[in-house]
């Protein structure tokens, strides 16, 4: 099958390059990219139980962290605007 594939033109040179280094031709080495990424995309994804290889933030104290709902958030800010205007005043 025929198809038109626009590529950035940095990324077409750089197929280029590495079709002529390998000695083919860009249509077959997209050929072998795309086919190469269908079969990844079919392979079953990481197991489950395993844990994720992203970095782990680790809290300094222990105890338990509290979502932050909307009311929380609300009193938040306005804990914050009260303490505004009371060191607007001092001055």
């Amino acid at each position: 099958m025929r198809t038109t594939l626009e590529l950035p033109d940095e990324l077409f040179r750089q197929v280029k390059a590495t079709a002529a280094i390998k000695g083919t031709t860009i249509k077959e080495l997209l050929t072998q990219y795309v086919e190469t990424g269908l079969r990844q995309s079919d392979a079953p994804s990481a197991p489950h139980g395993k844990r994720s290889t992203l970095p782990v933030i680790k809290r300094r104290e222990r105890g338990v962290v509290l979502p932050v709902t909307a009311d929380v958030h609300a009193r938040i800010d306005e804990e914050a605007d009260v303490a505004k205007i009371r060191g607007s005043s001092r001055q």
